[in-house]
């Protein structure tokens, strides 16, 4: 007799994120294997990321170099400026022109033989450190086309230490990390990043704090009215930074042991949390007013062996991170790998962790999130902005496949019917179906062809949604594929170039049969 024919659902597909961690049998549906340019939306699909655009038309300055570094400030009176270093040279972003700004010190041009520059707003003035380099300083009250040494300020107090770490902080500059003390934390004078003597400056050594054993300075946050030191395998956690001239106030609060931050522009703070890059995958400090202690949270926790043997290629001083509170995530950028990995930050699992995916093909060399709430990323020979569906007018391949599952009948081989995935956006393009069993990557494949669309049919019919991340709205479409073929454990697998148009999966049907007992 023949057997009856029955249905399996995956409503939310790639809801958790990519699991490469766990064993793929024993997960849950909303796990991905592979969830390529990606990210989790708002409403929880899995969907296509954005694509990006070049800001600046060419510059012959620049030439084809990798802009490493994009900072901003703010001035009082609402001026912005967009300041950007690639080949050895600083440049400021107007509109879609980047001009490179030139010495205006007075003196000898300062010698530039790096773009790595930790860049920190203070007080009108964006500053500029990097290892070996002697502080920056561009101050649009003196010139908007120029930048001079920190010492050629007018009023400057005393030589800056030449350190390759910067925060703007509780009204001052915290520098640490040059070429000669790898354990000194030094301040400047309050609104004041040209003043390094006299007033509330000072500096504390803190070699003889770490719980650990010695350690150096990797980078700097603050966060909740503390400022976080991080070393290779501690942070120290010091209280009272608003007022570091009232005696006992600046002290040590916390010591934590064990973890630390392997690279300083993996340091991101959200507002409510500090995320970093550890030598154990990315991190996160949960601290509140009432806690005493800070625990600590895995965020790649899903990902944490492919993501660290990736790391272990990189020099570390090329790893940049950015959090995106419109975007809601934090993105990791490894340019050797040219892999981007995506920490959702809507929401985290059970487990404390991060929903996760990676970018395969955009390969950000530096970010900057503006005021605007636009994203900037650093691109060969331009400054690009994360924003559209194609990849400065290319198109991108989305994928996405499931873990494996065996239906629910671990002893049965499965007989595929039929696919059927209710995808929403795309126009006059194919997806592909993909299917597989029992752990064989030779997938067979159909394509499905989405009309061409344009009108909104959101909140309406069995799924009843609310808006939508589209503008305008984007039609729903019932694609289906008739599958060949059994197996013991299935997988299944959803591709599309993106070129154009936003694309995401809505719900997953399966349709199958037993079929003989294995």
């Amino acid at each position: 007799m023949s057997q009856q024919i029955q249905t399996f659902s995956i409503t939310a597909p790639g809801f958790y994120g990519l699991n490469t961690q766990d064993s793929s049998l024993d997960l849950a549906s909303g796990f991905a294997l592979t969830a390529v340019n990606c990210v989790i939306d708002q409403y929880g699909r899995i969907g296509a990321r954005k694509g990006w655009v070049t800001k600046n038309t060419t510059n012959t300055d620049l030439g084809t170099a990798d802009v490493e570094s994009i900072g901003q400030l703010v001035t009082d009176s609402g001026a912005e400026y967009t300041i950007v270093a690639g080949n050895n040279k600083i440049f400021k972003l107007v509109g879609s022109t980047l001009t490179m700004l030139t010495y205006g010190g007075g003196g000898t041009d300062p010698t530039i033989t790096d773009s790595n520059w930790q860049m920190a707003a203070l007080n009108e003035c964006l500053y500029l450190f990097q290892s070996g380099h002697d502080p920056l300083v561009f101050d649009p009250a003196i010139s908007t086309t120029t930048y001079r040494r920190i010492t050629e300020k007018t009023g400057h107090v005393n030589t800056p230490p030449s350190g390759n770490i910067v925060l703007s902080a509780y009204g001052r500059l915290w520098v640490a990390d040059t070429a000669t003390e790898k354990t000194v934390l030094y301040w400047s004078d309050i609104l004041s990043g040209h003043i390094w003597a006299g007033g509330s400056t000072g500096s504390i050594d803190v070699s003889s704090v770490w719980p650990n054993g010695a350690d150096n300075i990797t980078g700097l946050a603050s966060h909740n009215g503390f400022l976080f030191i991080f070393g290779k395998n501690n942070i120290l956690v010091y209280s009272g930074a608003q007022d570091v001239l009232s005696s006992g106030v600046f002290k040590i609060s916390d010591s934590l042991t064990g973890i630390g931050c392997i690279a300083r522009d993996t340091i991101q703070n959200t507002g409510s949390d500090v995320i970093f890059l550890s030598d154990t995958g990315v991190r996160s400090v949960l601290r509140t007013i009432q806690e005493k202690s800070a625990p600590f949270r895995d965020l790649s926790k899903n990902v944490r062996n492919d993501l660290m043997n990736a790391v272990s290629s990189e020099t570390l001083a090329n790893l940049k991170s950015i959090y995106s509170p419109f975007e809601s995530f934090y993105l990791l950028s490894l340019p050797s790998f040219k892999t981007v990995y995506c920490f959702d930050m809507k929401t985290t699992l059970q487990d404390g962790s991060s929903r996760v995916t990676m970018w395969d093909s955009i390969e950000p060399k530096s970010f900057c999130y503006l005021r605007d709430k636009s994203l900037l990323i650093g691109k060969a020979g331009y400054v690009g902005q994360y924003s559209g569906h194609q990849d400065n007018g290319n198109l991108y391949r989305f994928q996405y496949f499931t873990n494996h599952t065996d239906l629910g009948a671990p002893m049965v081989s499965s007989v595929l019917k039929k696919l059927s995935v209710v995808v929403i956006g795309g126009s006059n393009q194919f997806l592909t179906i993909k299917w597989g069993y029992d752990f064989r990557e030779n997938y067979s494949a159909q394509n499905t062809k989405i009309p061409t669309q344009s009108i909104a049919e959101f909140g309406i019919g069995e799924y009843n949604t609310i808006g939508t991340e589209y503008a305008g709205g984007i039609s729903l479409q019932t694609l289906t594929a008739y599958p060949t073929g059994s197996g013991k454990v299935i997988q299944t697998g959803y591709e599309a170039d993106i070129d154009g148009s936003p694309l995401s999966i809505q719900k997953i049907e399966i349709l199958a049969k037993n079929g003989k007992i294995v």
